[in-house]
């Protein structure tokens, strides 16, 4: 019997309506990986508790991190800070940056892993790389398509089997400067950061795009079957073990 992993995506903070959300592109890309997706609202009481229930964690896109956060500033272009989504987010990501399961930072998510880690982000993409490839800047953002180049040696290009494609850019920040626990393995024309492996784990990769919302590349879902294949992996590593 094929065994299915437990996926955890976190979600946005609570709406005004009392509801916590997530774009259901998250949902349907892990269903068709062969992942079961459970959401994690961000009032968790024990963050480290996750790690007990899933095999699997993707750091969803949303709203910016606070930039006190990594020594930024607060300008006009930061919206939707939201301080219970950063606390938590930040205190799991540095938690997942341990741990023993398949980690996926998507647009936000993949600026929440690099802060954790101790790198900054820019506050205003125009500002730092111009409006060259535009990246879907906006208050707030809107989703545009651009080109991506992707380092030959690294897992991402093994996993989508290409060293350049387009992808779905969706942001106003971006990661500026990383430690060296991370290699860069994607680049915008501009130079902008585009996606990043860690050193020293079995399995976290980081994207500023939008993979989910290109269903019909088989190179972005490729993503999502690496990643469900990881937690399969490790789900069936447990399993044996316990």
């Amino acid at each position: 019997m094929k065994k299915h992993p437990i996926v955890g995506i976190t979600t946005y903070n609570r709406s005004p309506a009392g509801e916590y959300c997530l774009n259901g592109a998250y949902i349907d890309a892990v269903q068709a990986a062969g992942g079961i997706p459970i959401l994690l609202p961000p009032n968790q009481l024990n963050p480290a508790s996750i790690f007990d229930a899933v095999d699997g964690l993707i750091f969803s896109g949303g709203g910016d991190i606070n930039p006190e956060h990594y020594g930024g500033y607060l300008d006009r272009t930061v919206y939707s800070i939201n301080a219970e989504r950063d606390n938590f987010e930040l205190n799991l990501a540095k938690l997942a940056l341990k741990a023993e399961i398949p980690v996926l930072g998507i647009c936000r998510g993949m600026q929440v892993l690099n802060v954790a880690s101790g790198g900054n982000l820019v506050v205003h993409v125009p500002d730092a790389y111009g409006e060259e490839v535009g990246h879907g800047v906006g208050i707030p953002p809107c989703a545009i398509e651009h080109i991506i180049k992707i380092e030959p040696d690294s897992r991402l290009a093994k996993i989508m089997g290409t060293t350049a494609t387009t992808v779905v850019s969706w942001h106003h920040q971006a990661v500026q400067d990383v430690t060296p626990d991370w290699q860069i393995v994607a680049r915008a024309p501009d130079g902008l950061v585009e996606a990043m492996e860690y050193k020293y784990h079995p399995w976290i990769v980081a994207l500023q795009w939008h993979p989910e919302l290109s269903t019909k590349s088989l190179a972005h879902c490729g993503i999502f079957r690496a990643f469900v294949e990881a937690a399969t992996s490790k789900f069936m590593n447990y399993t044996k073990s316990a």
